[in-house]
């Protein structure tokens, strides 16, 4: 007898989860396939959770490292990272997310289901799990939410130990002498920002032109310009040929936009070039949903081409060029499916308005066109840009780099994109979001009234500078 639901998500991760939740509260009997020991996916178990974590552990370094301009008396030692410790912390933290989840689907009456998940056509979904029965479950409505896993380039083979993945460098049991990084998006620069504070000597290569590809060119600029300064090689326009592990080493062949050739050796290459969908043994091909490149490709409300079935997160396509592969916005897609399941009235999600976050060292907040999208698109563009430094809450932080810049158009003077770089910019992102939200004005957000001394008058003062009026520049 097939177990029967109303719902049935397969992926537990931010968006899986998060879905079952929101069906849960809306009456709807549901359960999650998972077959990780854990719940929360990629983002709670390996990736945002606790990479965020390596790197608050690099900023309170960081901090004693300039123990003398703090005031701070730690002793005569030069201060260093005990990774054991780490490590441990880090755990600490993730495990503790992921009991909360746990909780969650206990207070909502949502089943986890252990083992691997198959579409079986009619709404059956069948599960297999080496430490249980096979299991078929009946349900009205399928979700995927499998998600992504980082993945590798073409002739570059991951061994797991040398050459490895994000999913290895959050839980590196010793500090690398020397470390190189391929792709310089939100992954790369974040790691390159953990392992050059914890004491290695770290390279970004990026075959595109610029750093955080994705970002304003003046955000790309700036990060290059910090790198630079904490010691960071960068090397963009640059193309990885070969990597060989030989003597505990990885020895790295690379060739430039001009032709030129460089080989360099270093204890460890982290492979941070982009993820790919998890949809091995789904299913999905056979039983004839859509797909593109792996990815399931979805319409603007998350329906695949068979009826019954809907897919969110990393593992969909709309047809419309990349999906950003982000945790927040897994969960907003996962909310609207869960809704419109229920039979509630919802709307597509705005993806121009999704905000996006580096955690690197200045931090990166980005939400909307950037100038150059916002020219593409026929806009007149007026931009205004205030820098931090001038700021006294970041001299009071030590933390001066950076700027804030607010795309407009002039005709209405609507704010089209908020491009920052800088202390808090993660946080200070969020105010960026609501006004794109409400389809605020530059005038509006120059009339609301910023708190002082903090990080978020930069905001304030970047709004007055699209005018021409910055009061303290």
């Amino acid at each position: 007898m097939a177990h029967e639901y109303d719902v049935v998500v397969i992926g537990a991760g931010t968006g899986g989860y998060v879905a079952a939740i929101r069906a849960a509260q809306l009456g709807l009997k549901t359960a999650v396939v998972e077959r990780q020991p854990t719940l929360g996916g990629t983002c709670l178990n390996w990736g945002c959770i606790p990479t965020k974590a390596l790197l608050e552990h690099a900023h309170a370094l960081k901090i004693a490292q300039d123990a003398k301009e703090w005031g701070l008396v730690i002793g005569d030692g030069k201060p260093s990272i005990d990774m054991s410790r780490v490590n441990a912390r880090r755990g600490k933290v993730v495990t503790g997310l992921t009991k909360g989840v746990e909780y969650l689907f206990k207070k909502n009456k949502i089943e986890w289901i252990k083992g691997s998940a198959r579409l079986a056509g009619g709404g059956a979904v069948q599960v297999t799990s080496p430490d249980a029965e096979p299991l078929t479950l009946q349900a009205k409505e399928i979700i995927v939410a499998t998600g992504s896993y980082a993945r590798s380039v073409p002739g570059i083979e991951l061994d797991q130990t040398h050459i490895i993945t994000s999913d290895q460098a959050i839980a590196l049991p010793a500090v690398p002498a020397s470390l190189a990084i391929m792709g310089s998006g939100a992954v790369g620069v974040e790691f390159a920002s953990i392992y050059r504070r914890f004491g290695s000597a770290v390279t970004i290569i990026e075959l595109l032109p610029r750093l955080v590809p994705n970002e304003d060119e003046a955000v790309s600029a700036e990060l290059a310009k910090a790198f630079k300064k904490q010691g960071i090689v960068v090397k963009t326009g640059t193309k990885v040929t070969s990597a060989t592990v030989k003597d505990n080493a990885v020895t790295i062949d690379m060739v430039d936009a001009d032709g030129k050739t460089e080989t360099m050796t270093v204890d460890k290459l982290l492979v941070a070039t982009g993820r790919g969908p998890v949809t091995d043994g789904l299913g999905a091909e056979e039983l004839g949903l859509e797909m593109e490149h792996g990815y399931i490709k979805v319409d603007s409300l998350f329906r695949t081409s068979v009826p019954g079935i809907s897919a969110v997160g990393d593992v969909i396509t709309m047809g419309t060029g990349a999906h950003p592969q982000l945790a927040h916005l897994s969960s907003a897609e996962g909310i609207v499916l869960a809704e419109r399941i229920a039979g509630h009235d919802v709307q597509p999600i705005n993806y121009d308005q999704v905000p996006g976050c580096t955690y690197c060292d200045p931090e990166i907040g980005s939400i909307g066109l950037t100038e150059q999208q916002a020219i593409d698109r026929g806009y007149d563009v007026q931009v205004g840009v205030f820098p931090f430094f001038v700021l006294g809450r970041a001299k009071i932080a030590n933390e001066t780099d950076g700027f804030v810049k607010i795309v407009a158009e002039k005709k209405y003077d609507e704010i089209l994109g908020v491009h920052m770089i800088g202390p808090r910019a993660t946080e200070l992102v969020a105010e960026a979001g609501i006004a794109l939200r409400l389809e605020c004005t530059v005038e509006e957000l120059i009339r609301t009234i910023h708190a002082h001394p903090t990080m978020s008058e930069a905001v304030g003062e970047a709004a007055h500078a699209v005018h021409g009026t910055a009061i303290h520049m």
